[in-house]
């Protein structure tokens, strides 16, 4: 392999990268669901964990349905 090569690899992997954030912050702009002043996952209904939220306080989906949404999208 030559720079040519190495530079083509790094490209494509800081690409995808970018485009994976992109993704990433464009699903997590849905609206919450609220209840009760509790988070709750828009897709089980279950309550958003406070270390999720801590890490993550946009986060609209609890881990398991975070985790089944991202394996549907890139399908």
């Amino acid at each position: 392999m030559d720079e040519a090569d190495y530079a083509k690899i790094y490209e494509r992997a800081h690409r995808d990268a970018a485009i994976k954030a992109q993704q990433d912050a464009a699903r997590e702009t849905e609206k919450p669901l609220i209840i009760d002043g509790v988070r709750h996952c828009i897709d089980c209904g279950d309550k958003i964990p406070a270390a999720r939220l801590a890490a993550r306080p946009e986060s609209v989906r609890c881990i398991d349905c975070k985790e089944i949404q991202e394996k549907r999208s890139f399908l």
